[in-house]
């Protein structure tokens, strides 16, 4: 089979205000970049239009390093519904850069159900990443030189928050010392870098529903404390319309198109670990207002990407989906059952026996939330047909639908079973009302344990004696309404990236609480768990050219 990219570059495009017509996108409502990308005006968002939609979210088992194919599935089962005649739209996240050279290469999907132009998608495409890394950095300078412009009439800060960002795995920039040198180079201080997906201003972006609450969120941005306790934020620094600018074009969700040319938006990229992990609110209501059925992620498991999706993107848009699909593999259930990742493509029925505890403990979950679930088995070719239906029957015994998908090799046609299956569990039993996993007026408290012990299973709950400060100060200032959002590895229900399957009974150790007051969020940073990622001891950049003119490695 070809790769990813070979696929990718077989391709035909077709023209995006053609893509456009296809979904009654007004074309005169759309900016091209180039012939195969735009920005859709996000006045065109009709409420009306978006309640009557059916949202489906896609999320996933706890996943290996590997993966476990969320974006392909998402991506396949809006061809498999177009196929069987749906007006389907796919709702994305936007890659980031440091995966993409680091880890995986790129995160367009993969084989025959990716988005388009895939070598744009995944590097700088619009220029949305660039914008949020300028417009945070530029708030870093504009603060540090009123610092230093007014250090001679007393004012100063005893705590700064803000930090700076870049859209590289650059494990060196975690923790720096800034204005070295003589006076003339500023005051020098502490801070650090994470990465763009972390930065605050992308979460606003992501939950922004307009310009004008873009701009009251970046104004509500908390910078700081002065020496007498009072909060120092970006509406007292006097630079929101200026960093409002920078974002004005970001704010306009991307559209593209799949390997089989319907429509696609791509907008927004928080991670799940460490930020919120969902596409943006405006994208996904404008593929509400022009798709019957509309198909979004929520990255890494279900324990972070879902919950986040349900309890701070749903809770703050008004938003509820239809059904949840989960993605499975036999990789990612052998691992759940003790096999050695080295080992988990060679076929292990006891292994798969003892991992599918992980499936349970996800969908137990989900029906917590009110959720009908779908579960997707994505295929590898190594899969043997006895082990893809043990998983077949156990989710039939616990009452869950259950398709093969096949989008990667196949595209739409491979998917078509598994849309079926979700148009009729739709038609038939659809999702409840969403039950939040807590409620707003819960305290700071309450809500990690009702997250930490009743979704990951948790059975203490410790604090930092920073966290513990941190609470008594969210307290003070009025933030305590707020959801949380919790970080932490993504590669266990517990803060161990280690301690695979369905684990219960753990220490849950907070560390800090991140004050998100223009996203309107609280950060809990649990376990060892950093903002700013490193790259691996082979980062896919060494993979990566360019060769007679095209690019090579991505994936």
């Amino acid at each position: 089979m070809k790769s990813d990219i070979e696929i990718a570059r077989s391709i035909e495009l077709t023209k995006i205000k053609d893509i456009a017509r296809e979904v009654d996108i007004p074309v005169d409502h759309i900016s091209n970049y180039g012939r195969y990308i735009a920005k859709v005006n996000e006045d065109l968002i009709d409420e009306e239009r978006v309640k009557k939609s059916n949202l489906i979210l896609v999320t996933a088992i706890t996943p290996t390093k590997a993966g476990i194919g969320k974006t392909t599935v998402s991506i396949g089962l809006a061809l498999g519904l177009n196929n069987i005649g749906k007006k389907a739209i796919v709702a994305l996240r936007e890659p980031s850069l440091g995966p993409c050279f680091g880890m995986k290469g790129g995160a367009a999907g993969g084989g025959y159900a990716q988005v388009l132009p895939m070598e744009k998608i995944n590097l700088h495409f619009t220029g949305d990443f660039h914008a949020i890394t300028s417009a945070h950095n530029m708030i870093s300078a504009l603060l540090d030189n009123y610092l230093y412009q007014n250090r001679d009439n007393g004012f100063g800060l005893k705590e700064v928050l803000w930090r700076r960002v870049l859209d590289v795995n650059d494990r060196s920039l975690r923790y720096i010392v800034t204005g070295l040198g003589p006076k003339s180079n500023g005051i020098t201080q502490e801070s650090g870098f994470d990465i763009t997906p972390a930065s605050e201003i992308m979460a606003i972006l992501c939950l922004a529903t307009d310009e004008k609450d873009l701009r009251r969120r970046i104004e509500n941005i908390l910078l700081g404390f002065t020496f007498d306790n009072k909060k120092f934020t970006v509406k007292d620094l006097g630079v929101a319309g200026a960093i409002t600018v920078l974002l004005k074009d970001a704010l306009s969700p991307n559209l593209v198109q799949t390997t089989e040319h319907t429509a696609a938006f791509v907008h927004g990229g928080p991670f799940a670990n460490i930020a919120h992990g969902c596409n943006s609110i405006l994208a996904t209501k404008m593929a509400m207002t022009f798709g019957d059925y509309v198909i979004t992620e929520a990255g890494f498991g279900a324990d972070l990407g879902a919950e986040k999706f349900y309890d701070i993107k749903c809770r703050k848009a008004g938003i509820e989906p239809k059904l949840t699909v989960i993605v499975v593999t036999a990789r990612g259930l052998k691992m759940h059952g003790g096999v050695d990742q080295k080992k988990i493509k060679e076929p292990n029925m006891e292994a798969l026996m003892n991992g599918v505890s992980n499936l349970d403990k996800h969908l137990r979950n989900l029906k917590a939330f009110g959720q009908s679930i779908v579960v997707a088995f994505n295929k590898y070719a190594e899969d043997v047909d006895d082990e893809i239906e043990f998983i077949k029957q156990h989710c039939n015994d616990k009452g869950v639908g259950f398709a093969v998908n096949n989008a990667f090799t196949d595209g739409g046609k491979g998917a078509e079973e598994l849309a079926k299956l979700v148009v009729d569990t739709i038609n038939e039993s659809a999702s409840k009302p969403l039950h939040y996993a807590y409620e707003e007026e819960d305290s700071v408290e309450t809500k990690i344990s009702k997250v930490a012990c009743n979704q990951y299973g948790a059975s203490m709950i410790t604090y930092s004696t920073t966290s513990r400060k941190k609470i008594m100060q969210i307290q003070e200032l009025g933030y305590s309404s707020f959801p949380i959002c919790i970080a932490k590895t993504q590669y266990s229900f517990s803060t161990d990236p280690k301690i695979y399957g369905a684990v219960d009974n753990f220490e849950f150790h907070v560390q800090d609480i991140i004050i998100n007051a223009g996203a309107e969020m609280l950060v809990v940073v649990a376990g060892e768990i950093m903002r700013m990622p490193g790259l691996p001891k082979e980062p896919q950049a060494l993979h990566i050219d360019i060769v007679d003119g095209e690019i090579e490695g991505l994936s």
